[in-house]
């Protein structure tokens, strides 16, 4: 701090050293002045004016100290009082901004909540006209249209999820009970959703669980289950997903293998990324959300996500539970 104060009064310094500079050349050019007597009094002004330097330093440094360490966040308790007329517009322009962005702020949350209120009121209106159409088509008695029809319903419903759970991930933890879980019905639960796009894909599911109880949210489980398994689906053709859980370390863990396309090493630790697509494989209809949500989701559920993948052999979810213990804090919420 002290090194930037010598560079922003730079030129006062300087213009302070050439006078005295100048003083002596006068005095030594000048035969009718005593060159000593100056030479005292540019030393004395000298020390006087290092003092004066310190002294203004103690003085004003603190103020852009304390404006340099203020963590932006709109809140201007960091902030120290302004001591002189110039850091006093400093304190009251940062003041005034900051209102203003506090009130853009409130203005463009009220926007945004009113925009995710409207947008999860109209997906719930959809689910509606959704679930006749469902029972319109399982009436159905042409097996190949209603086949047809079941996806194309599916992948309507899987988007208005995955859109509905992306409005909602951003208040997560306001909405989580941890409770028991039984896994065995989650899990079998989440396979009869997507059992029309297995068959006409000529996928099955090979199931074990031996660690079946866990702790947990069960919804927003249920929300990471379905990516997984949704992508599972998707990249893979007449092969078995297998998903099985064990105990291990106090920790229960899941794991969800498909024998798909895999995924390319490059792509792999991007993955989770927002938006992300693969780079190999561009697929027109992904929005590269799934995973990303399931990762948030993950993480506020104190779950460990990990991946291997190689292209052509298929692709491992391994889901890591968190020890009961460590539901202490979110518990308390």
């Amino acid at each position: 701090m002290f090194k930037k104060f010598l560079i922003e009064r730079r030129s006062w310094i300087l213009l302070f050293l050439f006078i005295q500079l100048l003083f002596l050349f006068i005095a030594y050019i000048d035969l009718s002045i005593p060159f000593t007597p100056v030479a005292y009094i540019v030393f004395l002004s000298l020390i006087i004016f290092i003092v004066f330097l310190a002294v203004r330093y103690n003085k004003e440094a603190p103020f852009y100290k304390a404006l340099e360490e203020w963590e932006s966040g709109l809140d201007l308790s960091g902030i120290m009082d302004a001591n002189s007329p110039f850091e006093r517009i400093v304190d009251e322009s940062i003041i005034e901004q900051t209102k203003k962005l506090k009130r853009t702020a409130a203005r463009n949350r009220l926007i945004l909540e009113q925009e995710r209120d409207d947008l999860l009121s109209w997906i719930h209106e959809v689910k509606t006209p959704l679930t006749a159409m469902h029972l319109m088509i399982e009436r159905l008695e042409d097996e190949k249209m209603k086949a047809q029809l079941t996806y194309e319903w599916l992948r309507i419903h899987l988007l208005l999820d995955q859109q509905l759970h992306e409005k909602r991930i951003s208040f997560i933890e306001n909405d989580l009970h941890i409770e028991k879980i039984d896994l065995q019905p989650l899990v079998f639960k989440e396979i009869k959703n997507l059992q029309s796009w297995c068959i006409q894909k000529g996928i099955g599911f090979e199931v074990d669980l031996n660690a079946d109880e866990i702790l947990s949210d069960e919804k927003w489980l249920a929300f990471i289950l379905r990516q997984l398994l949704t992508n599972a689906v998707k990249y893979s053709v007449s092969s078995d997903i297998i998903i099985r859980s064990t105990a291990e370390n106090d920790h229960t863990v899941l794991e969800v293998k498909d024998f798909g396309r895999g995924i390319d090493a490059k792509d792999l630790p991007r993955i989770f990324d927002k938006g992300f697509t693969s780079t190999t494989h561009p697929d027109q209809a992904a929005t590269g959300m799934g995973l990303y949500l399931a990762k948030k989701a993950a993480t506020s559920l104190m779950i460990q996500i990990q991946v291997s993948s190689r292209p052509g052999t298929g692709t491992t979810f391994i889901l890591t539970f968190p020890k009961s213990n460590d539901f202490v804090n979110l518990t308390r919420m």
